[in-house]
């Protein structure tokens, strides 16, 4: 992130602007919506500045800009639609002590000015940092529509109701107040009473709030899915808005922990194959400490809760302590990587079964029954299986698998560095160890990538270091 989101108070401050053109008045319909003492340096400037300069929303000063003009200014916007102007400007008011903002110059800009969606108070800005100014548009025109005109009303009643909210403690019982107000009983009285019934509705809702009962805690044991946010389901992204606490563990990808509610408090318990890990009673008592504090827990588990994590261990620890609790289920990391090679985990006339494997258990190497494994035609998603590469090979050699048996692995399925890694039986614990895959892994045997998928997969991941280059 090049450009650090903020919300500046411009109130009674300088903010200067050199134009008075179209890219003038653009960033001056803006800037005006601020309580900002502007001043507008322009030896010919447009109407619409002349006018309000004569309604005094704004100084205008019919010149160039010169030194000086910047001192005591927070912001200083460069737009006279001149490259040379604008640079002479700029240099200027970086001598004066502005943070400077050359319309159409990204690199020349201390900051940028987002595309905003204006419900005074509320304000979304959306910035792209100059790379798709027509997405902000697109994801502005769409939050115009879904944010009723009502909000910001709503906004302005809530902020003065703010300080007898105080009254309801912080945190979970304070946060659901807010929520009814905003979502439920203040559009319902706005609707039907106006402004008075909204601020009735205010009193009544925080007095049924202060008598009820502290909600229990609870634990929601969530499946995150393979790593891509876009297979995370609409019901685990929810509750991640709802959380008070997130344990999440090692393979669930960052972007998905950018989706839980910022003020959540965030705790890993990530486990590793062979490696440093956090202890599975460890994870319990965290779990049930924080629900019996009254905290709305998310257990956050990579793929499906219950396919290899530990699903049971949990519940009953929950149960035992007397915590409620319910499982989200998520897409595990087989349906993503069959997805990734392009082909079904099953198929009429190859495999009307499937099996789902783990290459190690808490013993170690994990036995199976490798003969009916290495019949033709058997598929089997294993996961945790890279290390045991060699194991794996071995057993179901021995018990008659052929060589040149399919077995695909498939590293960080559906992300965007995601890599494919076709092999056979007998190549698999070479051609592992000569890709040396630091992601997770997990090995499809039977399956072979589907040969246009598998070309797609190549091109994309020859295209994926100057696309991190060039967003870098």
């Amino acid at each position: 992130m090049r450009h650090f989101p903020i919300f500046l108070d411009l109130r009674g401050r300088r903010v200067v602007l050199a134009g008075g053109g179209e890219a003038a008045l653009a960033k001056l319909r803006l800037i005006l919506k601020s309580e900002a003492h502007v001043t507008v340096f322009a030896a010919d400037p447009a109407p619409e500045i002349v006018a309000w300069d004569a309604e005094r929303r704004l100084r205008l000063v019919k010149r160039a800009f010169a030194p000086g003009d910047a001192l005591g200014a927070s912001l200083a916007y460069a737009a006279s639609e001149d490259d040379a102007e604008d640079a002479r400007v700029a240099e200027l008011a970086r001598a004066d002590g502005a943070l400077v903002n050359v319309v159409d110059n990204l690199d020349a800009s201390a900051f940028i000015t987002p595309a905003i969606v204006d419900r005074d108070p509320v304000t979304v800005a959306i910035g792209t940092e100059g790379a798709a100014p027509v997405l902000a548009r697109k994801i502005k025109a769409d939050l115009e529509a879904q944010l009723p005109a009502s909000l910001g009303l709503l906004a302005r009643i809530g902020q003065g109701f703010r300080a007898a909210a105080n009254a309801l403690p912080m945190g979970r019982k304070r946060r659901d107040f807010w929520s009814d107000f905003y979502f439920r009983k203040g559009p319902e009285a706005l609707a039907k009473e106006g402004k008075e019934g909204v601020e009735r509705a205010l009193d009544g809702l925080l007095a049924d709030h202060l008598r009820a009962a502290p909600e229990k805690g609870r634990v929601d044991l969530v499946g995150a899915g393979p790593g891509d946010p876009d297979l995370l389901t609409l019901k685990a992204r929810k509750l991640l808005d709802q959380a008070d606490v997130v344990i999440y563990d090692r393979l669930v990808s960052p972007e998905i922990l950018e989706l839980a509610r910022r003020e959540a408090q965030m705790i890993n318990v990530g486990k590793k194959g062979f490696g440093p890990s956090t202890k599975q009673e460890d994870i319990a008592t965290a779990m049930v400490d924080h629900a019996l504090q009254g905290a709305h827990v998310v257990r956050l588990k990579s793929g499906d809760p219950g396919v290899y994590g530990r699903l049971d261990e949990e519940i009953d620890a929950l149960d035992a302590a007397g915590v409620d609790w319910a499982i989200v289920p998520g897409v595990t990391a087989a349906n993503a990587a069959s997805a990734q090679i392009g082909q079904s985990l099953t198929k009429r006339g190859r495999n009307g079964a499937l099996r789902f494997l783990t290459g190690h258990d808490v013993k170690g190497f994990a036995e199976h029954d490798w003969r009916s494994l290495a019949r033709p035609g058997e598929v089997a998603a294993i996961y945790m299986g890279a290390k045991g590469a060699r194991f794996l090979q071995g057993r179901l050699m021995m018990h008659g698998a052929g060589p040149d048996t399919p077995v695909t692995a498939i590293e960080n399925a559906s992300r965007a560095d995601a890599r494919v890694i076709a092999s056979t039986l007998s190549r698999l614990p070479a051609d592992l160890e000569e890709a040396a895959p630091e992601g997770p892994v997990i090995l499809m045997l039977g399956l072979s990538p589907r040969a246009n998928s598998f070309a797609r997969l190549q091109q994309e991941a020859a295209q994926l270091p100057a696309l991190q280059e060039e967003f870098a």
